[in-house]
């Protein structure tokens, strides 16, 4: 298999009026993929030769990065919307409803945007959801202070090694392989929304009330091997969700998506029934 060039570039409008950027390429049922922290729409190039004979595959910039707008101020909810609205506009385009893929922090921010549209047909979280307790508690201040002086000082890269191994939690050899992905020139361009959206992860606490509201089949998938701070009370979110499964990928961490990417296709489509 092999990833097309052949795609197409859509912007629709977000609720507060920021322009929300998504590529569209191959054809099939529509399926959106939502990047995580430090990312862009081009953080999924390693899978996308799995997904995209299976799928009309369409993958966002989320605010502040790739093609997409920003706002002066930042406000977790206002994700929510962006992808509900990208969401809506693909349902609308296709007449179907859409497949959501979420990674780490845009896990966080598609289980928002399930509870704001009808149009999500299966969704499915990778290590990103809302935490049932307080996040955050075994990162030291020194490593926050340490990214702030270094994003102040104009080293975005010395940064992101900081983030990846300090609070991500990579291992060097699987840090090593990720560096050289063609994505990492995009993850220090987007540096200048990683603090702002890791603070406001660590305040995103689980709605039970909310949670009830994502009724759609939910498939989270946890790194068997991924530090705590990452796997954090999943089981709880599994069981406050009317209708969830875990999948624990054994033996790794956080970016499985580059590591194992067929495999971790295979997982995703397979529960989608795309397979």
């Amino acid at each position: 298999m092999t990833h097309t060039d052949e795609t197409t570039t859509t912007t629709v409008t977000s609720a507060d009026g920021t322009e929300i950027a998504y590529t569209t390429s191959s054809d099939g049922p529509p399926l959106l993929l939502v990047h995580g922290t430090t990312a862009d729409h081009t953080r999924w190039h390693t899978i996308l030769p799995y997904l995209e004979p299976h799928a009309t595959v369409h993958a966002m910039d989320r605010r502040g990065r790739g093609a997409s707008g920003d706002a002066s101020d930042y406000d977790l909810a206002r994700e929510f919307e962006d992808v509900a609205a990208v969401v809506d506009a693909i349902a609308e385009a296709s007449g179907s409803a859409v497949d959501v893929l979420g990674h780490s922090y845009g896990g966080d921010v598609a289980f928002g945007a399930a509870t704001l549209t009808p149009n999500i047909r299966k969704l499915v979280l990778y290590e990103g959801w809302p935490s049932p307790h307080p996040r955050g508690s075994g990162i030291a201040q020194e490593t926050w202070a340490r990214m702030d002086a270094l994003l102040a000082d104009g080293q975005p890269e010395a940064m992101l090694e900081v983030f990846f191994r300090e609070v991500v939690g990579i291992r060097e050899d699987d840090f090593a392989r990720y560096r050289a992905l063609p994505s990492w020139q995009a993850r220090i361009a987007a540096v200048h929304t990683v603090l702002r959206e890791t603070r406001a992860c660590r305040g995103n606490m689980l709605d039970v009330e909310a949670a009830a509201r994502v009724t759609m089949p939910v498939l989270m998938l946890v790194g068997g091997a991924s530090p705590p701070e990452m796997r954090s009370g999943y089981q709880d979110v599994a069981d406050a969700l009317p209708d969830a499964r875990v999948v624990v990928l054994e033996g790794q961490q956080h970016i499985a998506i580059d590591l194992i990417p067929e495999e971790f296709a295979a997982t995703v489509l397979a529960f989608l029934g795309r397979a």
